[in-house]
């Protein structure tokens, strides 16, 4: 028997980590370690559940109820590139009393500077040693998943309809419904399970771009360089401090957009750098990613020759231009939320989640919270006690769409 703690510890001492610089799918072979676990337990539960070559993880549990929708569940197995993620050593801290948690001699989390610490004070807290992520993001909706799986298996007199369940790989680097099978998952619609406070219900996203920039400079001795020399990497900073002024994420909240640098590297004769362009807006954004290529037009004119290019990537748009149309299982996770005596969180997702190209796709696919918080680095964190919580909602769910 396996609890949902078990699972979850269990499962984000798995590295995950995806990896933006590949061309495979999955990114890395290793998420494909989760999700053939995740297979192996599916069965053992008496389920046929299926890895098919891109590592993604399918199931079907069978409805009961005629006429009632069938309902998706939909979380990744990967963890963000941009922590440490191997060899993860979670601690639990019960009954958080709202002080100072001390991770290791380097890093701690004061309750002053991460006041998300506040929501849970007076429950079990699972937290990082300070030398990796947790996985919180998404394995914290991957365990509730399987509870629910699990409950439904135990419980074949509850009435339900199709269930279809998918762990996607390469979320974090915005190709999870990249290689997605719509043949198979035949849901009307879905929920992903990648939120952050229990009761949070989002179907507003960013809308999302990458960009690549290489910057060409000449290299010449730095004893005879005068006039002469031109530094890649400088040319790399003074693009960036031609971007507007303070539009970046620790400055920006809310529905307010932002241009993160994401990296940067470099030397005198080549350098690179590598932005996330983000609005709810969708004029907004557009103006965003028109920044970039007329700032890159100035520095050309300015040296003379093509000093940098740009390559943007659309990444995914707002669900909410689509969702906003069909609000019915929208209303029905808001109303399961209140059923399990929780209070609906409805905020726009600084971020987004595969639902928001699932629903592009054609698969109405809002977010639902998991009890996870500060995700992608070191401080990152789970409330057990919103885990259950998670897991009662999205039984909820299903039970209310069939009644």
């Amino acid at each position: 028997m396996h609890s949902l703690v078990d699972r979850f510890l269990r499962y984000i001492k798995i590295d995950t980590q995806s990896n933006q610089a590949s061309p495979t799918c999955p990114s890395t072979e290793k998420q494909k370690d989760l999700s053939n676990l995740l297979m192996n337990e599916l069965n053992e539960m008496g389920l046929n559940a299926f890895v098919d070559q891109d590592g993604y993880t399918y199931t079907h549990i069978k409805g009961n109820k005629t006429g009632a929708p069938a309902i998706g569940l939909v979380a990744h197995v990967d963890t963000s590139p941009d922590a440490p993620g191997n060899h993860v050593k979670p601690r639990i801290i019960e009954k958080y009393d709202g002080s100072l948690i001390k991770l290791n001699t380097i890093y701690q989390m004061d309750p002053k500077s991460y006041p998300s610490l506040a929501r849970v004070i007076g429950q079990d807290i699972i937290v990082t040693d300070g030398t990796t992520l947790l996985g919180a993001d998404d394995k914290c909706g991957v365990a509730e998943i399987m509870e629910v799986a699990k409950y439904f298996t135990d419980n074949p007199k509850e009435q339900h309809g199709d269930i279809y369940i998918c762990f996607t790989p390469d979320e974090e680097i915005g190709r999870g419904a990249d290689r997605f099978n719509h043949d198979f998952f035949k849901a009307d619609f879905a929920y992903t399970a990648d939120g952050s406070e229990v009761g949070g219900l989002e179907y507003e996203n960013f809308n999302a771009a990458s960009v690549f920039l290489t910057f060409t400079g000449k290299s010449i001795h730095p004893g005879s360089a005068k006039h002469k020399m031109i530094n890649a990497t400088h040319i790399a900073m003074e693009f960036h401090h031609m971007l507007p002024v303070g539009m970046t994420p620790e400055n920006t909240e809310g529905y307010e957009g932002f241009n993160h640098l994401h990296q940067l590297e470099g030397e005198v004769e080549f350098a690179h750098s590598t932005y996330l362009i983000r609005n709810h807006d969708m004029t907004l954004f557009n103006k965003q990613k028109d920044d970039f290529n007329r700032i890159a037009n100035y520095l050309n004119d300015k040296y003379d020759y093509e000093i940098v290019t740009v390559k943007i990537e659309d990444s995914y748009y707002n669900m909410h231009e689509i969702i906003k149309d069909h609000m019915a299982p929208v209303n029905l996770a808001k109303q399961a939320i209140i059923n399990v005596g929780l209070t609906p969180i409805i905020e726009p997702i600084r971020g987004g989640t595969d639902g928001a190209r699932l629903t592009y796709d054609g698969l109405i696919c809002p977010n639902i919270g998991t009890g996870g918080y500060q995700f992608h680095g070191r401080f990152e964190f789970a409330s057990i006690n919103q885990m259950h919580q998670a897991v009662s909602v999205f039984i909820e769910i299903i039970k209310l769409a069939a009644n």
